[in-house]
C-alpha cells in the first residue's frame, strides 16, 4: 500500500509540475491584457486539466497503479478540496514556490487518491 501511494504521488506530483508548466505557457501565449480574452484563457486552462486528467488514469496505470481511472478521479476530488482550501493562503510571487507547490498538491492528492481507492 506504501509503495502504491508513493508510486502515485510521485507521478501526480510530476504532472502537477507539467499542468504548471503548461497553464503558465498557454496563459502567456494567450496574452490575457483584458477582460475579453478571459474566456478563451480559461477554457485552455480548462483543457489543460482535462487531458492531463486523462493522461494521469494512464500514467499510473504504467507504473502499476491500479486501477488507474479511479486513482485518478479520486485524486481529482482531493484536488479541488485542496484548492477550496488554499484560497484562505496568502499567494508567493515566486514561479519557484508555484512549481514546488503544484508538485506537493498534486504529489499529496495522488498519495490519497491512491490511499482511498
Amino acid at each position: 500500500m506504501t509503495r502504491r501511494m508513493g508510486r502515485a504521488a510521485a507521478v501526480c506530483a510530476a504532472l502537477g509540475v507539467l499542468w504548471w508548466a503548461t497553464v503558465r505557457l498557454a496563459w502567456a501565449g494567450v496574452g490575457c491584457e483584458d477582460w475579453g480574452c478571459l474566456v478563451p484563457a480559461v477554457g485552455v486552462v480548462v483543457l489543460i486539466s482535462l487531458g492531463l486528467l486523462a493522461w494521469s488514469a494512464r500514467a499510473l496505470e504504467l507504473v502499476g497503479v491500479r486501477p488507474g481511472r479511479r486513482v485518478a478521479l479520486a485524486a481529482t476530488g482531493v484536488l479541488v478540496a485542496f484548492r477550496l482550501a488554499g484560497e484562505s493562503l496568502p499567494s508567493w510571487t515566486s514561479s519557484f514556490a508555484h512549481a514546488v507547490t503544484a508538485a506537493l498538491t498534486f504529489g499529496g492528492a495522488g498519495a490519497v487518491g491512491a490511499f482511498v481507492t
